[in-house]
């Protein structure tokens, strides 16, 4: 097993203003982290947005007319940590297969103690474990009482860990679903349940309106040209839907009783595929952070349809994104560039 040790949160983790720590792709990917360790990390971070220590702005776009790529960036401050970070995201191809689309996506973080930088890491396995981790906090605050039944759409990035992550915040999960169209992501789906709960079983599912109709919680986390579109009549009382990616038709969010998002305004900017026949989105009954503060309930009743909309908030990458820097440090990974000389 890795060395888990790490400087305290807010210590430095760099050396000098001249030289940039860069983490790559295989540097991060050698560094064990355990689900529950994800899961707190990001819960620390909504529990200190919430509290005013911290600041998450919204988030800037750039999409050509032709819809071919979309970019973001995003600025934040987690007040816990004393870390300033910039994450940048682009995406290319959008018009194109999987296979031909391009994702790049780093960030960038400095200590706000010493002035110095923290490092340069590619995010994207930051990313691969954040957002099931925040599904799974959603899940854990807004699922039906006794929930056993969950189904994950897509078999993408973020739909391979969506089942490990539930079943961690979860664990009286009994059956568990996921739809695909890919026979390589439906395999490594059941890879990565077998890697993290050995004694589960995977249930492979081609008829979605019957396997809606009997979860407790959806995770929708495909691709934007997935034939997958659970509509609101399909769901029992109590579900609970999450929406990561697609899956999910608009009915899911206009029929809910009730609508939770990580962040109301990150929904009215990503989220507009949702949006009704005049082009609007419902109004949001609770944000995330506060439910998960306590200062708001996320489910009222047992029966009560719940839609959830998990978009990324940067602070949650800043945490995650440093917790990686400390372990990567411990280890000495990483390239130092004299990026400033």
């Amino acid at each position: 097993m890795t060395d888990t040790t790490a400087a305290p949160i807010g210590a430095p983790v760099s050396g000098d203003d001249t030289h940039l720590r860069i983490l790559s792709t295989s540097d991060l990917a050698g560094i064990d982290i355990s689900l529950a360790d994800v899961v707190d990390t990001v819960e620390g971070a909504y529990r200190a947005l919430h509290a005013g220590q911290s600041d998450n702005p919204r988030k800037l776009t750039v999409k050509p007319q032709d819809g071919h790529s979309v970019s973001y960036a995003m600025l934040g401050r987690d007040g816990t940590r004393n870390v300033v970070a910039i994450k940048t995201s682009y995406k290319h191809g959008l018009d194109k297969g999987r296979d031909e689309q391009h994702y790049y996506t780093s960030l960038t973080l400095y200590d706000d103690v010493t002035g110095l930088p923290v490092a340069m890491m590619d995010c994207s396995r930051i990313g691969s474990l954040r957002t099931p981790a925040v599904s799974a906090l959603l899940a854990r605050e807004c699922a039906p009482p006794g929930a056993r039944t969950a189904l994950v759409i897509g078999t993408g990035t973020q739909g391979r860990l969506a089942l490990p992550f539930l079943l961690t915040t979860l664990p009286d999960l009994d059956r568990l679903m996921v739809f695909g169209t890919h026979s390589e992501g439906i395999a490594a789906v059941r890879e990565q349940l077998r890697t993290h709960f050995p004694d589960r079983d995977l249930e492979v599912v081609t008829d979605l309106r019957a396997a809606a109709a009997d979860a407790d919680v959806i995770v929708a986390t495909a691709g934007a040209h997935t034939p997958a579109a659970v509509e609101s009549s399909w769901l029992k009382p109590g579900a609970l839907t999450i929406l990561v990616g697609h899956g999910l038709a608009p009915s899911t969010l206009h029929s809910a009783d009730r609508v939770i998002a990580t962040s109301e305004a990150q929904m009215n900017v990503t989220g507009t595929d949702m949006a009704d026949a005049d082009g609007k989105l419902p109004s949001v009954d609770a944000e995330f952070p506060p439910v998960l503060a306590g200062i708001t309930t996320g489910r009222q009743n047992a029966k009560e349809r719940i839609f959830a909309y998990n978009s990324g908030l940067v602070v949650t990458d800043i945490a995650l994104g440093h917790r990686f820097a400390q372990l990567a440090l411990t280890q000495n990974l990483g390239t130092e560039v004299p990026l400033w000389q």
